[in-house]
């Protein structure tokens, strides 16, 4: 069961909400890498299917990731996803991860999902 909680969806967008446990973290107190990992891919995720729904055979084809800081291991980790492109069979899109209540992210992400085909993405009005 993830510990992840979706705050927001948005036009191509999602903010997602990860509480630490004390499990998550390394030694000398800071949040593993691969916990921040999870939650970007997970914001991703979130804001694809928005887009297009919920979609299971979505599958993530990579993710470029940047470590910017030592996030608080006493707080939330926020996941802020914005789209770049959603197209056909790949979507784009960047995160931006956050101690929750410290305006500097801690790390960023790029990532592209593959999207089956045959799922209708849907278009502004």
């Amino acid at each position: 069961q993830s510990k992840c909680m979706v705050d927001a969806v948005g036009k191509g967008t999602s903010t997602i909400r990860h509480k630490i446990t004390e499990a998550e973290l390394r030694p000398g107190r800071t949040v593993s890498g691969p916990v921040l990992m999870f939650v970007a891919d997970v914001a991703l995720y979130v804001a694809i299917f928005g887009e297009v729904g919920i979609v299971p055979q979505a599958v993530t084809t990579s993710l470029n990731f940047n470590f910017l800081r030592r996030p608080s291991a006493d707080a939330d980790i926020l996941g802020v996803c914005k789209l770049l492109k959603m197209g056909k069979t790949l979507a784009v899109g960047e995160v931006s991860l956050y101690s929750e209540g410290d305006p500097e992210p801690v790390a960023h992400a790029v990532g592209t999902y593959a999207i089956p085909l045959g799922v209708v993405v849907r278009r502004p009005a």
